[in-house]
């Protein structure tokens, strides 16, 4: 009995403990008529994102923890080019001026470790240009106004066209 209770105390404690301590970049899912997407949601705290964080020239899974995924529930163009219906992994490699934006056939990855460009398995590549913000976003945020999607982070702003 002695044992059942200290048992019962110590799952009781180890829930309260986990409720109290909500993820550092929780997953946060958007959608939009036709698209839907699921990434982490990292926050600046204090630090440099792009070219600090976040490395210009390197793939990044465009978020934290898993891959970015996004799910087209009709055939679309994104950045002007082609894409079926269906759900991808979305990475990204930033630039100074610009980003390459990658859709890539195998969703949920463990992050950019797992990125494989060698066995055809992106599916779309498509450069977006950098615009500044005038203020400083201080989580990760996607975003689907009409038309596009949206990345916005620190003071930087990427767009990239999405029709059905």
């Amino acid at each position: 009995m002695k044992r059942m209770l200290v048992l019962l105390s110590m799952i009781l404690i180890g829930t309260n403990v986990i409720a109290q301590n909500p993820p550092k970049s929780p997953r946060v899912e958007v959608s939009a008529p036709n698209v839907k997407v699921s990434y982490g949601q990292p926050s600046k705290n204090g630090r440099d994102i792009f070219g600090g964080l976040v490395p210009y020239g390197q793939v990044w899974r465009t978020g934290a923890n898993k891959s970015t995924d996004i799910t087209f529930e009709k055939d679309a163009t994104f950045g002007g080019k082609k894409v079926k219906a269906g759900t991808y992994a979305l990475f990204t490699i930033p630039g100074e001026k610009e980003w390459t934006v990658i859709l890539n056939s195998q969703p949920a990855q463990s992050g950019a470790f797992e990125y494989d460009k060698t066995k055809d398995k992106n599916v779309v590549e498509v450069k977006a240009p950098v615009t500044s913000r005038s203020d400083v976003q201080e989580k990760f945020t996607i975003s689907l106004p009409k038309n596009a999607i949206v990345f916005e982070w620190d003071k930087t702003k990427v767009s990239v066209p999405v029709k059905f």
